[in-house]
């Protein structure tokens, strides 16, 4: 977990003042992108089971809308902060740009715990929460969707309070939701899947066959769980897999040297992509260190389970193998891991590309939801891989033209065409 010395959204900004500067962007452009047009925080009251009542905190930032309605995730997370929603909408602002969806970037969150709730508090908190934020989103301002331990459940919950609230039907108000309500097909795998739509272009490009590869993975959620999908039927090897253990507190890693069967794994699995670890031990898993994930003889490391996973600390102990990074978490990776990593040579892919499958297949949905005609699964994984295939090679293009690290490069590109909506609008 993230240290309490750490705070994304001072990472975030490092990360956009050093793009800034190689931009030269005047300063009225970087006092307007460096910060959010508009945050809100609020309470929600919600009865318990026992009868009691108890008060939650939540959170909704708008980072940037000049291209189009702010979008992103609702996390429900006991350490959510008011600083990593920021972080975190500033990042989808860039992930929009960077893969050229006509959105902007948005984040929520409530702290709280849903494995100490019931399946009737957290539908409390989804509508207490739509309430208090009801009039500052909506399908033509700010779409939410699914993050951190929420789930198209929570969003259809949240769709249908804000439908009761205004008397209408708005499907296009929130992605994420279940197929059959105004969810889209492919849209449970999208991140995960285009995580590895652009890993194998990367791979191609130095030279290496994915299914002579072999994969570390931090996380177990559904962006590792269909990472992992797609990566092992390329024919990739997938060694090793981290992910929390709440009852012990802490993080364990899984590893087989042979390779790891997904569906197996999957079986002794909770919702919240928690191995049991006892389970684990007895089909002949090894069971490591939490961070042991990152030391593997591997080729490629998949972190895809919060911020501030790779960092000055444990840096150094990335395996020796390892070839490429592909993040499918949103900053996992610190810009003091970065010098360790660049000096190593290690391919980094960085977040807000690799993993920006899930935003774009939540405008698929959008789209599809205004229109009021869907698309067949095949048909929406064809668009994501095309997608991600062309924002991958606008990235690496310009950083192969500029002697750039991919992460520079997609933020070149992300921050170019954000600034440049500003402009145009007359804002800056």
């Amino acid at each position: 977990m993230a240290s309490e010395a750490f705070n994304p959204f001072r990472m975030a900004q490092q990360q956009f003042d050093s793009i800034a500067e190689k931009l030269g962007l005047d300063d009225a452009t970087r006092d307007l992108l460096r910060t959010p047009d508009r945050e809100f925080h609020f309470s929600i009251p919600i009865r318990m089971d026992d009868g009691s009542f108890k008060v939650f905190r939540g959170f909704r930032v708008q980072h940037n809308d000049a291209r189009g309605p702010c979008k992103g995730g609702i996390r429900f997370h006991p350490q959510e902060t008011i600083d990593t929603v920021r972080a975190l909408s500033m990042w989808m602002t860039w992930k929009t740009a960077v893969v050229d969806v006509p959105l902007g970037g948005g984040k929520g969150g409530v702290i709280c715990d849903p494995h100490n709730l019931s399946q009737r508090e957290q539908e409390a908190l989804c509508r207490g929460w739509v309430r208090q934020i009801a009039e500052n989103v909506g399908p033509f301002q700010d779409v939410p969707a699914p993050d951190v331990m929420t789930s198209s459940q929570h969003m259809i919950w949240m769709l249908d309070e804000y439908e009761r609230m205004t008397g209408k039907k708005y499907p296009g108000f929130i992605t994420g939701k279940p197929v059959g309500l105004g969810g889209s097909l492919g849209r449970t795998e999208a991140t995960g899947y285009g995580l590895v739509y652009t890993l194998r272009e990367a791979l191609k490009e130095l030279g290496i066959n994915i299914a002579d590869t072999s994969a570390s993975v931090q996380g177990f959620g559904n962006v590792a769980q269909y990472a992992i999908d797609l990566y092992r039927s390329y024919g990739g090897k997938v060694v090793a897999v981290a992910c929390w253990d709440q009852k012990e507190q802490k993080a364990f890693t899984y590893r087989k040297r042979e390779g790891i069967d997904l569906k197996p794994l999957l079986a002794i699995t909770n919702k919240y992509g928690e191995i049991d670890r006892e389970k684990a031990a007895a089909s002949g898993f090894d069971v490591l260190d939490g961070e042991a994930w990152l030391s593997q003889d591997v080729d490629v490391l998949i972190p895809a389970a919060l911020e501030n996973q790779i960092n000055a600390a444990n840096a150094a102990t990335i395996g020796a193998k390892v070839k490429v990074i592909a993040e499918g978490a949103n900053g996992p990776t610190t810009p003091e891991a970065d010098s360790v990593i660049r000096e190593r040579g290690i391919h980094v892919i960085p977040d807000f590309l690799a993993n920006a499958g899930g935003v774009t297949c939540s405008y698929f949905e959008q789209v599809q939801c205004n229109m009021n005609y869907f698309w067949t699964r095949d048909e929406v994984l064809s668009k994501l891989d095309t997608k991600m295939t062309d924002a991958y090679y606008a990235v690496s293009d310009l950083a192969n033209r500029r002697n750039l690290v991919l992460r520079d490069a997609a933020y070149m590109i992300a921050i170019s065409r954000v600034a440049e909506a500003c402009k145009m609008r007359g804002w800056v």
